[in-house]
């Protein structure tokens, strides 16, 4: 596929999505590689937009460059937004208390502990949806035991073969002192978020290296 023709597919996603307003994105691409800039109205427009531009195909990686620029009536005072965003976080069960916020200019930094990355990331995703917020900073510790390298290793190669969408032996693994390593290719970004999902989802991950090339030949 042409550089222009997956510019122009990625532009008209962008368009169809009514929760991204494209007016103001420039898309640029490269070979598989899409580079969005420009500026949208809220963060999480901005994650919207990136979602939109892995969609389509032949699109092999996104760098998100946008830039929040908030609306008159969407700015709001840092201890206005704290106050939100701790109040969205207690409304969600999947969140635990552990995990606490803090804003300057708008940008939100979460901190804490919690036992499992769904918590982390559901409290990254809950923070990012409020009214004011231009970004995330991520700082959540996950308390978890130390199981072998060998037994998280085997852990993810089972969850690989459970599910339909993987061909776990195109997937390489590794694993040293809570961190997983993932290399190889898969044809789809649908693939590729099943296994950084399920590299997540195993006893004693404290972080996951995503080094998976989307190749839509593999």
């Amino acid at each position: 596929m042409s550089n222009g023709q997956l510019r122009f597919d990625v532009e008209e996603e962008l368009f169809w999505d009514p929760r991204v307003d494209n007016a103001a994105i420039a898309v640029l691409s490269d070979d598989g590689d899409v580079t969005l800039r420009g500026t949208v109205g809220s963060f999480r427009e901005k994650r919207e937009a990136a979602k939109a531009a892995k969609r389509v195909y032949g699109v092999s990686e996104v760098d998100n460059e946008l830039s929040v620029r908030l609306r008159g009536g969407d700015r709001r005072d840092d201890a206005d937004v704290r106050g939100a965003v701790l109040q969205a976080l207690m409304l969600d069960a999947a969140v635990p208390s552990s995990i606490d916020a803090s804003v300057k200019d708008g940008m939100v930094t979460l901190t804490g502990m919690a036992p499992f990355d769904y918590q982390r990331a559901e409290a990254e995703l809950v923070a990012g949806n409020v009214l004011g917020v231009i970004g995330v900073d991520d700082q959540v510790e996950l308390t978890i035991g130390d199981p072998t390298p060998a037994d998280v290793r085997q852990s993810i190669k089972k969850a690989f073969k459970r599910d339909a969408s993987l061909d776990a032996e195109a997937l390489s693994i590794d694993t040293f002192d809570g961190t997983v390593t993932l290399s190889g290719r898969v044809d789809s970004w649908v693939e590729h978020d099943a296994a950084v999902n399920a590299a997540w989802a195993a006893p004693g991950v404290r972080a996951v290296e995503d080094e998976i090339v989307v190749d839509y030949r593999a």
